[in-house]
């Protein structure tokens, strides 16, 4: 992209690294506060502090208003990506699903992205990388599953997992062509507002209210929760739309198979979680599966994309550039 030439190699490089880093710590961050949180409380603080944060700070800096019909949008992306993904993910380490083989699991939501674009809406041919890709993903996924049940990992855990992805796929598609903000830090905080107060609204209806114990959070915890919030969200989430401003998208979207190899590596020293020949080599298909077809995108985001970034990427990573694919 031309704007680009205008930032540094290095600066480039230094701003997508800390992206990998940051997004590839989230996994630990949510074990951490799991440990002495209640899963659903934790996760509805998290997203309910950074989303009306970034929610202030955006609309004072933008000035742009916002309508109930971007607050009922925002609600529904929020919905489908908090509760039904990120909350999901919280839910499966708390049924005892390993960090690492649950980041290797999110990384298939490329591979759900674009089979929904491909097969089931048929938005666009089918390419070779793409059907490799998709074949060989889920391929390696059912691998990982298998011989993780196999290991003593729970079933249950893991299909929560895979439930997050669909639902995050859903809510990826939906946010395409929602009527969202221009700001895209207005939209995301609106949908982590929204988002965060379901996410304790189910909290509070399953009992959560009851279990919190402010006295015993423990101080790991607590350092947990503020890692999400300052790097996973306002750091993390910042990046990511830096670079998806200033260089190509395809670049961008590595993220997608870079964090789970620092979630894997963060779960093994950190959490002492086995590391199997099995597991690497179905997280290696699925990572390459995934590479593949993030390969197949293109190098700019389209014009209808500009008012929403992240539904941009997701676009590229699921449909791949025609010529590409």
């Amino acid at each position: 992209m031309p704007e680009a030439a205008h930032h540094s190699t290095a600066k480039v490089w230094t701003i997508l690294g800390a992206l990998y880093f940051v997004w590839g710590t989230t996994y630990l961050g949510i074990e951490k506060v799991n440990e002495t949180a209640p899963t659903l409380i934790g996760a509805s603080a998290r997203f309910l502090f950074a989303g009306a944060v970034l929610f202030a700070w955006t609309s004072v800096h933008t000035r742009e208003r916002t309508t109930a019909t971007q607050w009922k949008a925002a609600g529904v992306v929020g919905v489908f990506l908090l509760l039904g993904g990120n909350a999901l993910v919280a839910v499966s380490e708390n049924m005892g699903t390993p960090t690492g083989i649950v980041s290797l699991i999110i990384a298939l939501i490329p591979l759900w992205l674009a089979f929904f674009d491909r097969v089931v809406l048929r938005a666009a041919p089918l390419g070779w990388k793409v059907v490799v890709g998709l074949v060989g993903g889920f391929a390696g996924a059912a691998l990982l599953v298998g011989g993780s049940v196999g290991a003593g990992v729970p079933l249950g855990g893991m299909l929560v997992a895979v439930t997050a992805t669909l639902c995050w796929t859903a809510g990826s598609l939906y946010a395409r062509s929602a009527p969202l903000p221009k700001a895209p830090l207005l939209g995301s905080g609106m949908q982590q507002v929204v988002g965060g107060a379901v996410i304790l609204a189910v909290a509070l209806a399953i009992g959560e209210g009851a279990e919190l114990d402010v006295a015993a959070i423990s101080s790991s915890s607590w350092l947990g929760l503020a890692w999400l919030i300052v790097a996973g969200s306002f750091v993390g989430f910042s990046a990511y739309l830096w670079l998806l401003r200033n260089v190509r998208t395809s670049l961008v979207s590595t993220y997608a198979y870079v964090n789970p190899i620092v979630a894997v590596t963060l779960g093994a020293v950190v959490l002492n979680e086995p590391l199997t020949a099995r597991l690497f080599v179905s997280g290696g298909i699925v990572l390459a599966s995934v590479a593949l077809i993030v390969s197949a995108t293109g190098a700019t985001r389209r014009p209808e994309d500009a008012g929403d970034p992240a539904a941009g990427v997701a676009r590229e990573m699921a449909e791949g550039a025609e010529t590409g694919g």
